[in-house]
């Protein structure tokens, strides 16, 4: 006799209440979730690439004539990786006759390609005269390698490369 009045019973009506409840546990689910997305996204990322957008913008004309000038110098700049007993990067700068550089002083920095925060600014020491070995361990994963070869305060080499160690 149970069946039969669990069978028969009339489905329970829906009312104002029922929809009231549903509509404010929808948007509860909603903002809850938002509110979570919002602070992992703020956490993991800065967001900030530039300090301001408008002085990076005046100094492109700047950064032209300095790649320019690069360019014209027709200097050859080589990194390589050495793996085994002595592990490291090797950075080996030449002139457009095949001279080794003296006097420069190098800025390695492996860039991490989504997040400044992880940049890695590598230490390196000179072998020799435009020769430059790196002492810092170089973690795993993929890097934008931007080498800088400097004269006093003038940089007069820029080199970026993207890089798997």
């Amino acid at each position: 006799m149970s069946t039969n009045a669990a069978a028969g019973r009339a489905p329970r009506p829906i009312t104002g209440r029922t929809v009231l409840i549903c509509f404010i546990a929808f948007f509860g689910i909603v903002f809850a979730m938002n509110f979570y997305m919002v602070r992992v996204a703020l956490s993991s990322f800065s967001g900030v690439e530039t300090e301001s957008a408008y002085k990076a913008g005046l100094s492109f004309k700047n950064d032209v004539a300095a790649a320019q000038a690069q360019d014209a110098r027709h200097w050859s700049v080589e990194a390589s990786l050495q793996r085994g007993d002595m592990p490291g990067l090797i950075v080996t700068a030449r002139d457009a006759q095949g001279q080794a550089l003296a006097g420069l002083t190098p800025e390695l920095r492996l860039a991490h390609p989504t997040d400044k925060r992880r940049d890695v600014i590598l230490q390196v020491v000179e072998l020799t005269p435009g020769q430059f070995k790196c002492l810092t361990p170089m973690p795993e994963g993929q890097w934008d390698l931007v080498i800088d070869l400097k004269r006093e305060t003038e940089t007069v080499f820029r080199s970026k490369s993207r890089i798997s160690l």
